[in-house]
């Protein structure tokens, strides 16, 4: 079970990972040594799935990113959703694939490099699938908000 101390060092952790035990000792009442075992202990336990860079938009903001929503053919059966949803995952090029409620069954976050390869992608993932009944595209124009943060009370 967390304590209010795992609680703090999760959020804490989930703004900045690279902070050392010294300077998150500085906001949770645990020594250095406390903080960097009980790290060890939440990325062990699971509570910590990954640690990740998120790049700057000086890398990432010239990219075409498309929001797309895609709705299943009516009769889709558990086989071709799941080779659907595996083929999805396999796509480096798709940062996020959620199954939704109301009028889309999926929705998908593409990054690319350009039209040309969103076109391709479309084509060999979406397209060419007869799970798909058809998909609409939004693309970004810019981001307003990005805070992957969960805070946990």
């Amino acid at each position: 079970m967390l304590d209010r101390f795992d609680l703090a060092l999760l959020n804490l952790v989930q703004a900045d990972d690279s902070q050392t035990a010294d300077r998150l000792a500085a906001r949770v009442a645990l020594s250095p040594s406390a903080i960097a075992r009980r790290l060890r202990r939440l990325r062990a336990d699971g509570w910590i799935a990954r640690t990740i860079a998120l790049l700057s938009d000086r890398l990432t903001g010239q990219r075409l990113r498309a929001v797309v929503s895609i709705e299943l053919a009516e009769h889709a059966d558990h086989k071709g959703k799941s080779g659907l949803e595996e083929r999805l995952r396999a796509t480096a090029q798709i940062q996020f694939c959620y199954e939704t409620t109301g009028e889309c069954d999926l929705l998908v976050l593409f990054d690319c490099a350009n039209m040309a390869e969103f076109n391709t992608l479309c084509d060999t993932v979406l397209t060419a699938d007869p799970t798909v009944r058809r998909y609409e595209t939004s693309f970004v124009k810019r981001e307003v908000k990005f805070a992957p943060f969960v805070e946990l009370t």
